[in-house]
């Protein structure tokens, strides 16, 4: 009786003395990392009150059991393992994220299927980069009713069956991509009713005829070969709010679901636009939507009535083939803010919209649109109707393109004659940010941008533009930064007004040798003179500038070492000066890096100095022996002229 009581006390000592030692501490989070220690197995020596643990980038081949209770999370990417024996996780009771990915699991599928069937709490697993072929993920998948995340990146998948996740059920993302996956059955994701991320990027994919994934809010297929997208027209509402279809092979704008919340839409490098005309491509989607849901005439225009609901924020359609603008599409998305249409081949841009029922040409709005870009579509002609319809514009981005802006008379001319090739800005009341760089513009007349609200203007390599006087009339009271540089400008060319409220000012690159002085009223806080013909630069303009100044580019140009009582202000007001290091000036005799003349400004000038002064006594010595030379001669003279009168005599 003694006996067992006291073998019931030890125990229970025992029991609490455990609880002490790993209780106490169970709200501490414990971690160790063995990470990249050229490890061949699992260390013996583990603390079992381990939270996390990282054996990752080692050269473990084999895996037995790990005696860690509260282990939580495991990383073994990276090794060589290809076997884990089948009691190697059943002591990992806590186990919820797994990271196995870049080993060699194709290997031992029985062992290490069974090994992984053992982890009924895991949530997360990542099995990337193992070779695994379609019928050894399902072993790994088996038992998984707990797991929320699944990483199967960069596998040998071609196939996805239909009750490849019947254990797993409760998955909310799902990254199966850069595999090799030409098929997937049906079935196979609509079971999956918890199922919010779906990646299936870089693989093999040819189209989506009937679109069911209901639940699915981001759905990447970004990098396969697909051709068209088209859902079924019904009365389910998809949650659906981010699609990528980039890098396909597209011709058409995908028919998406009727009741959908997409806000964001990436139809970048694709072929859309190929196709003559936006009505023909429109007329052709509705005819494959027929075909494909068996329908024997095309009975409407589902592309346009499904596009109309839609609550799209963002579209991306750079690096397409489009020639023409698809004004009536796109006119649609009522909520569209950003549209991206760089790098297509559009050259003009033309109102060529169907005409109303009394034979008028209609007028197109894009309400909510704020930001586009249309860079590098060598465009020479945009309507000014289409400027019209953007009603909120805040940027324009016009790089690389051929646009010409008009002249203030030739602005409501313009307005009223279609046919004339330059472009009012002033239309654009709401435009805050407009770039025009790499246009070619020849010139920048008067009042160009009179009624905008521009804040930011970049007008850089427009290598033959002239600038004339009063160009910035009507924005010099809101520009905050703008961008002239690589234009061939000398100082006589460049005039600008007083900008009150510019604080980011770029010159570079051009032939000046003066900053102008109407600079002196601008709270610059950045400006970049880079690459010009300054050897000097005007002190009193300076010390204005240095009371806001914080960061000026001065390399490239060709500096008077003894002529820089700016550089010294700009040191003493502590204004950065990143390339300082690259620049160099100049004395009498030789050149001498900036950053060397800053340490000891009177050193390389002070020789100069002392020249002028032996110069200057030399010149006084000179002209008084000069002096004495001539009043030693004119006596020498007069007493010769006299002696030779008393010799007459």
């Amino acid at each position: 009786m003694v006996r067992h009581m006291f073998s019931n006390l030890l125990l229970l000592w025992s029991i609490s003395h455990d609880l002490y030692i790993t209780g106490l501490t169970h709200h501490k989070p414990k971690e160790q990392s063995w990470n990249n220690q050229n490890l061949y197995a699992v260390p013996l020596d583990l603390d079992v009150r381990l939270r996390r643990l990282d054996l990752s980038n080692n050269f473990i081949r084999q895996l037995h059991t790990l005696a860690l209770p509260y282990l939580e999370q495991l990383d073994l990417s990276a090794n060589q393992l290809d076997l884990i024996s089948e009691g190697a996780f059943t002591n990992l009771a806590r186990l919820e994220e797994l990271n196995l990915s870049r080993n060699g699991l194709n290997n031992n599928l029985g062992s290490n299927g069974k090994a992984l069937q053992s982890m009924s709490r895991l949530r997360s697993l990542d099995i990337s980069m193992n070779g695994l072929r379609d019928d050894a993920v399902g072993l790994y998948l088996r038992n998984k009713s707990s797991l929320d995340q699944l990483k199967m990146t960069g596998n040998a998948l071609t196939r996805l069956s239909h009750n490849l996740f019947k254990d797993s059920k409760g998955l909310r993302a799902i990254t199966i991509d850069n595999n090799q996956i030409s098929v997937i059955e049906q079935g196979t994701f609509e079971p999956l009713s918890q199922l919010e991320m779906l990646n299936l990027a870089k693989n093999n994919l040819a189209h989506i005829c009937d679109f069911k994934l209901t639940q699915v809010k981001y759905l990447n297929l970004s990098q396969n070969s697909i051709e068209f997208f088209v859902t079924r027209e019904d009365d389910q509402l998809y949650r659906l709010e981010s699609l990528d279809l980039s890098h396909n092979k597209l011709l058409y704008f995908p028919i998406v679901p009727k009741m959908n919340r997409l806000r964001y839409l990436h139809l970048q490098n694709n072929m859309v636009g190929a196709l003559n005309s936006e009505a023909t491509m429109v007329s052709e989607a509705n005819a494959l939507y027929s075909e494909i849901m068996r329908e024997k005439t095309a009975r409407k225009n589902y592309l346009h009535s499904n596009w109309k609901l839609m609550q799209l924020i963002y579209i991306d359609l750079s690096y397409n083939h489009f020639r023409s603008f698809p004004l009536e599409t796109l006119s649609r998305l009522f909520s569209l803010e950003t549209l991206n249409f760089s790098r297509n081949c559009l050259q003009n841009i033309t109102w060529n919209i169907r005409k109303d029922e009394s034979g008028y040409r209609r007028q197109l709005f894009f309400p909510s649109l704020k930001y586009v870009d249309l860079q590098s579509n060598g465009l020479t002609y945009i309507s000014p109707l289409f400027l019209k319809a953007l009603t909120r514009i805040e940027t324009l981005n016009l790089q690389d393109n051929s646009v010409q802006p008009c002249a203030s008379k030739d602005q409501s001319m313009q307005q009223t004659n279609l046919s004339t090739s330059c472009v009012v800005f002033g239309q654009l009341r709401t435009l805050k940010h407009l770039n025009l760089k790499e246009n070619n513009i020849k010139m920048l007349h008067p009042n160009t941008f009179l009624k905008t609200s521009l804040v930011s203007l970049n007008l850089a390599r427009n290598s033959h533009m002239v600038m004339q006087e009063g160009a910035l009339e009507g924005v010099h009271k809101t520009l905050q930064s703008l961008i002239i540089s690589e234009i061939n400008m000398t100082s006589s060319d460049l005039s600008l007004p007083c900008m009150p409220v510019l604080t980011e000012l770029n010159i570079s690159n051009n032939h000046l040798d003066l900053i102008p002085s109407s600079l002196s009223c601008s709270p610059l806080k950045e400006i970049d003179i880079r690459n010009n013909n300054f050897a000097t630069l005007n002190n009193s303009l300076i010390l204005d500038l240095s009371l806001r100044l914080n960061l000026m580019y001065i390399s490239g140009n060709y500096f008077n070492c003894c002529d820089s009582k700016w550089l010294i202000l700009l040191h003493e007001a502590k204004i950065q000066l990143p390339d300082v290091g690259s620049t160099v000036c100049f004395t009498s005799d030789r050149n001498v890096a900036m950053i060397g003349y800053l340490k000891n400004p009177s050193v390389y000038c002070l020789f100069r100095t002392k020249a002028q002064e032996i110069h200057f006594g030399t010149v006084i010595i000179i002209v008084l022996f000069v002096t004495v030379i001539l009043t030693v001669f004119v006596i020498f003279t007069r007493k010769v002229c006299c002696t030779q009168r008393s010799f007459i005599v």
